[in-house]
This record gives C-alpha cells, sequence and structure tokens, in this order.
C-alpha cells in the first residue's frame, strides 16, 4: 500500500476570523474523516507573518488532530528549530507524543526567510548554530535525567512515550544540514529528491560512527487534487493552486531546492507543469506512485471543494490501490 498524506497548511487569503476558524475545524474534520479511512499521514507545516495566513503554529494544529483521530501520524515538515526555545519545544513535543501514543513526526529545519528570524529577533546569522543547540538540547531533555543548559543544571518533565525519543529528523538541502544529522545520528530528511546529498550523509554517518537513515522524496512528488472534471476544476479554482506556487516561488532564492518548486506564472503554466496535479480518481489510480499528496485546501481552495477531492480519493482511489497490493 503507498503513504498516504493529506496536507494542510491552512492558507486563506483575505480570510475573516470566522472563515479561519471554520478553515481550522475543516482540517481536523478531514483529517478525522481521513484516519476513519486509512490515510497514512496528516502533514502541515510552520510559517510566520503570511498575509495569507499560512499556519504559524504546527504544533497546536497536531494536538487537535491527534485529539480527532486514533491511528493516523502527523508529521510537521517543517517546524523552524531556531524559532523555538528548546526546552520548551522539548516539552511541547513531549507531551504531544504522549497524547498521540508516539504518532508526531518532527522535521526540524532552518527555514529560508529572513523575515521570520526578524519577526521573533532572532539572529540570521546564527540559524546554524542555534539549530545544532536546539537539536542536542531536544534529545537530552527527552532523557529525562538532568544535563547543563546554558550554564546552568536544568530538567525537562515529563518524558515522552517513545523509546528512546520521539521521531526527530533533520530536515534541510545543505551539506551543513546533512552533516548536522549524521554528527547526532539522526535522520535526514532532504527538502527534495537529492541523491548526492543522500550519499554526502551517508559518508558523513561512517565518519562520525552514528546510524541513521534518510527520508527523501521521489523524483516525482507531485500535490494532488481528485476531480471528476479536471478541465472544470482548473477554470473555477486554479487560481488557489496558484496562489500557493507563487507564494512558495517568492520566498525561494536559487540555492534553495524543494520538491514543490513551481515556476509557473499563469493557472495553464501551473497546469503544464505537473507540481499541482487535478486528476479523476482512475488518473490518480494510474500514478502507481510510492506517495500519493492529496491537499484538498490549497492555497485558500473552498472548503466544499476540499471535501469532494478528499472523499473521490478516499472512496475512488484508496480501495483500488490497496486492491492492486493485494
Amino acid at each position: 500500500m503507498p503513504v498516504t498524506v493529506v496536507r494542510f497548511n491552512l492558507v486563506e487569503p483575505e480570510a475573516t476570523p470566522a472563515s479561519l476558524s471554520a478553515r481550522y475545524k475543516a482540517a481536523v474534520e478531514m483529517a478525522a474523516y481521513a484516519d476513519d479511512r486509512g490515510i497514512t499521514t496528516v502533514q502541515t507545516e510552520e510559517h510566520h507573518g503570511v498575509a495569507n495566513n499560512w499556519l504559524p503554529s504546527p504544533f497546536a494544529f497536531a494536538g487537535a488532530v491527534f485529539g480527532a483521530t486514533r491511528h493516523i501520524a502527523v508529521t510537521v515538515s517543517a517546524v523552524i528549530g531556531p524559532l523555538h526555545d528548546p526546552l520548551r519545544l522539548a516539552e511541547d513535543v513531549a507531551v504531544l507524543d504522549l497524547l498521540s501514543g508516539g504518532r508526531l513526526v518532527t522535521v526540524a529545519g532552518i527555514g529560508y526567510r529572513p523575515e521570520e528570524y526578524a519577526l521573533f529577533d532572532v539572529d540570521w546569522k546564527r540559524r546554524g548554530r542555534l539549530q545544532d543547540e536546539l537539536l542536542e538540547t531536544v534529545l537530552k531533555a527527552w532523557s529525562g535525567e538532568e544535563f547543563s543548559y546554558r550554564g546552568r543544571t536544568v530538567r525537562v518533565t515529563p518524558r515522552p512515550f517513545s523509546d528512546p525519543h520521539p521521531l526527530l529528523l533533520v530536515g534541510g538541502s545543505s551539506k551543513a544540514a546533512a552533516r548536522r544529522a549524521a554528527r547526532l545520528g539522526l535522520p535526514f530528511f532532504p527538502s527534495a529528491h537529492l541523491p548526492e546529498l543522500e550519499a554526502y550523509y551517508k559518508e558523513r554517518l561512517t565518519e562520525y560512527g552514528t546510524e541513521g537513515w534518510t527520508m527523501m522524496p521521489a523524483a516525482e512528488t507531485p500535490l494532488l487534487h481528485v476531480s471528476e472534471d479536471p478541465d472544470r476544476t482548473w477554470a473555477e479554482h486554479g487560481r488557489h493552486f496558484l496562489h500557493e506556487a507563487r507564494t512558495y516561488a517568492s520566498w525561494q532564492s536559487g540555492d534553495i531546492r524543494s520538491a514543490v518548486k513551481s515556476a509557473a506564472t499563469t493557472v495553464d503554466e501551473l497546469r503544464a507543469e505537473g507540481v499541482y496535479r487535478v486528476l479523476t480518481p482512475d488518473a490518480c489510480v494510474a500514478l502507481g506512485l510510492d506517495n500519493y499528496v492529496l491537499h484538498p485546501l490549497s492555497g485558500g481552495m473552498p472548503v466544499d471543494e476540499g471535501w469532494r477531492s478528499l472523499h473521490l480519493f478516499c472512496e475512488n482511489v484508496l480501495p483500488r490501490l490497496d486492491a492492486l497490493k493485494g
């Protein structure tokens, strides 16, 4: 059975508090529906101070999802490590790990938007050192034992549910990120399909004498929306996909590598490019992917259209993927 993911970033340009509240509640209801039908993972993420209301608090959202579900994992991909207090992050992740019975997956990156660092008065130039401190601190904190932190002795409680600690991956597309993961013996999550970086990570594991593994996006990892009439969906809702694609593109400089990076400037270009795909259930099954990433509320997509996509995937695609496995 392929890995199946429902992604939420809760973007809604021009939102009112009431409309955004309805979107948040719908996302939790969608997660519960997906959980009942065997979807593997909810994926969410973190960005701050964005005009289109991009989700800034992925762990709060994860807690709501865990409260509404029994089996589904939540992957935070990624938390911007240097923006967080290490001890508070260790506590928050431990509580969510206990609440969920070990269903939280955290990918820690350093981000790529100086504006977010400025918002929290964190020195952009120190982000690498801050990330090192954060990762080293949470690993010590989750032991439940006393340790030295910034010149004083501290102890963080409670201990997490997962042994030896909650699943924590180091994300990024740089050699520095790969080295950091290898040095700490943590798994590595490249932000795109980067086999050469995976090879570099494995070399560093050998150098440091540590163990780890890679969770890398496939060479083709489209964001999917399921529709009985893709032409209608592109005509009526293509602007939502384009809004998200253009937002991402505005943040990413030439050296940023991402599995969902788009160069499109029009809806037609975006459709031809294939990063965002609107497919019939039959076409979705025919993709034959190892990972299916559904993005039902992309770029401010109306909630009812998001539900249509999720229903079609769960009722018309997922059972057929399971049958193919059998």
